[in-house]
């Protein structure tokens, strides 16, 4: 895959992908611990991204997907990267899901329709890769 065709959503298509992204949650280490084995429980987390006008110099960005260490901040990164600035954002979580929200900008102006589409197709490219199921200590 180039990086032209994951930027235009041609690796997988305008739609986001239909399957859900797998997570192995591991269960307290005090239990692991006590009883000698790894509790492992299997979770389907489906990952959305949408990007609307919020006025002309804005786009609201809106994110769901599986919470994990490092993500807010990997969120905003990827953003940058690709020249999107952030102006501000709200972040919360329910249980293994986390939802985030922001404001953002380019160049202070809302973001036309295929700068969204590159964003969305960047962050959805970014969350969809595998995680490791390993456990680090």
């Amino acid at each position: 895959e180039s990086s032209a065709q994951l930027a235009m959503g041609e690796a997988f298509g305008i739609e986001a992908p239909k399957h859900k992204k797998h997570f192995v949650i591991y269960i307290s280490l005090y239990e692991q611990m006590t009883t000698g084995k790894l509790i492992q429980l299997d979770v389907d987390i489906a990952t959305r991204i949408h990007v609307y006008d919020d006025g002309p110099n804005r786009s609201l960005l809106s994110v769901e997907t599986a919470d994990r260490p490092g993500l807010l901040v990997d969120l905003v990164k990827i953003s940058t990267d690709i020249n999107v600035a952030v102006e501000s954002g709200e972040f919360d979580t329910e249980g293994l899901l986390a939802k985030a929200k922001f404001h953002v900008n380019y160049k202070g102006k809302s973001l036309i329709e295929p700068l969204q589409q590159v964003l969305a197709n960047s962050l959805r490219y970014f969350l969809r890769r595998p995680t490791t199921e390993d456990l680090s200590f």
